[in-house]
């Protein structure tokens, strides 16, 4: 099972795919099977690859990340995983703010790095059920340099949950990078809210 995709070492190492990732929460017992968490790797690559070879403007392309983003992510649970313990004091209001604002940032941020990626390969090679979400283990393959893993991790719900570059959870990650921004801005969530639209 393969599709061929553009991806850069550095772009997914460094900056990771937030935009088609998110926590690894806990679900309800898992019901996903294996075949349909591979289905759905499937889906992804291909819409990916899609977008990134359609010869679009950057402002296009971005919009068909965000429209990708929606459909495969998990949003309202990634965004809330990136605030961490910050997420429990904010009102309900703050929250679905936050998570439009979230939604249209994460989506700009990884639109623009797709841009950079050369012509390659995504093989998935394997997929197992690991507590509360399936794995999906694949294979990047990029001319001139030495495979390397990259692993799905997808919720009972369909949808995406982490993705693992060599190891590194991308999730983690961009949690990480908002955590920084929020204290830069004194735990200011509104302020980081209306921020994010300019980032």
């Amino acid at each position: 099972m393969t599709c061929s995709t553009s991806f850069s070492r550095r772009t997914f190492v460094t900056a990771g795919i937030a935009a088609f990732a998110g926590a690894a929460l806990s679900t309800p017992a898992l019901a996903l099977t294996t075949a349909q968490a591979e289905r759905l790797i499937q889906s992804v690559v291909a819409d990916i690859n899609k977008v990134i070879n359609s010869g679009r403007s950057e402002n296009a392309m971005i919009r068909e990340f965000a429209g990708i983003f929606e459909r495969y992510a998990d949003v309202e649970r990634i965004a809330r995983f990136t605030l961490g313990a910050d997420a429990r004091a904010a009102s309900s209001g703050q929250i679905r703010a936050y998570n439009k604002a979230f939604a249209g940032y994460i989506s700009r941020k990884y639109g623009r790095r797709f841009r950079e990626f050369i012509g390659g390969e995504i093989t998935v090679k394997s997929a197992k059920s690991v507590k509360s979400f399936v794995e999906v283990r694949a294979e990047a393959l990029l001319s001139g340099e030495r495979p390397f893993d990259v692993t799905f991790r997808v919720n009972d719900n369909g949808l995406f949950a982490d993705m693992l570059i060599e190891g590194i959870s991308l999730a983690r990650t961009e949690k990480t990078e908002i955590g920084a921004l929020l204290d830069r801005r004194n735990g200011n969530l509104d302020q980081l809210t209306r921020d994010l639209s300019s980032l």
